[in-house]
């Protein structure tokens, strides 16, 4: 997959991305975007839309004017903040806090600095929701459709200030089968087999 690595050449005075984009909401662009280190915000005028991931080095933080969503994962050494939706098919980390003016959702666990607001909608995520304890977490604090739910099995940090809490059942731990007796077909024929 093609990596678009992003320096201070790519930036204009202000530290808007010069492309107004890289992707767009129904089209995500096959690629993976890098930032360089100690960038500051850099801005995207629309949004980011890629396949792969996005990296922001220590220093640099991601902003768009409407979505930052990756099929795989999106990680920044500042922080992370969209108009719209922040979206990542794996994990969303942030060395500083993670904002979003819609939904906040990842496939496997989202981790900020400091604190998750999602203004108008929810916060999901599948594993975990990590945020520092001195911080707050919040969904749907202006939502008029009452998409205020935050989802996740474990939620770690600070505190909730708004939005409702929906933890995700555990899947049961996994039993050691070693030394069980199981019946295994063969051909049409029962077997009993021990598993070592």
């Amino acid at each position: 997959m093609k990596i678009i690595k992003i320096t201070a050449s790519d930036l204009d005075k202000d530290n808007f991305y010069k492309k107004e984009e890289i992707g767009t909401y129904n089209n995500y662009e096959d690629v993976s975007v890098e930032i360089a280190e100690n960038l500051g915000w850099v801005i995207f005028k629309k949004g980011i839309y890629v396949n792969g991931k996005i990296v922001a080095e220590v220093g640099s933080g991601i902003k768009a004017g409407s979505g930052i969503e990756a099929g795989w994962s999106i990680k920044a050494g500042s922080g992370i903040k969209a108009g719209w939706s922040i979206t990542a098919g794996e994990g969303i980390e942030a060395g500083e806090g993670i904002e979003a003016g819609s939904g906040i959702e990842a496939g496997w666990s989202i981790k900020a600095g400091e604190g998750i607001t999602s203004l108008y909608s929810w916060v999901k995520a599948k594993l975990s929701i990590n945020f520092n304890s001195s911080c707050t977490l919040s969904a749907g604090i202006f939502s008029l459709s009452g998409e205020q739910e935050i989802k996740a099995q474990e939620i770690n940090g600070g505190k909730v200030i708004y939005g409702k809490v929906n933890l995700l059942p555990k899947p049961e731990q996994e039993t050691s089968l070693k030394g069980k007796e199981v019946k295994v077909k063969l051909d049409g024929k029962t077997y009993k087999a021990i598993i070592q």
